[in-house]
């Protein structure tokens, strides 16, 4: 792609930002929500978290595939399910990761 096609696109991804941005509190007019909506509006963010770990961790390019990465993701949840320390979360995570690199799985 040319210069002009990506700054295009990142002016395209601003502007996306911004709107979506300003049309809660434009729809809202300052009013609080109603606790339902309250509660999806919390519950959003972890989906999208988790949305974007298992595509990271299941996805490469067009196909799925299952990979150090992989084990290292789910090293890092059983961690954080088993409410261990941030750090040791990381390190178990690129422990388990390396580990299986360096025995050949991809």
């Amino acid at each position: 792609m040319s210069p002009s096609t990506w700054w295009l696109l990142i002016g395209l991804c601003v502007l996306t930002t911004a709107l979506t941005r300003g049309a809660g509190p434009a729809a809202t007019g300052g009013r609080e929500l109603p606790a339902p909506a309250v509660r999806v509006v919390v519950l959003l963010s972890s989906a999208l978290l988790a949305a974007l770990v298992v595509t990271s961790a299941l996805a490469d390019g067009s196909e799925l595939r299952v990979g150090a990465d992989t084990a290292g993701a789910a090293t890092a949840g059983v961690l954080l399910w088993r409410r261990a320390h941030l750090l040791v979360v990381v390190l178990g995570a690129a422990a388990v990761t390396a580990g299986l690199r360096a025995l050949g799985v991809d």
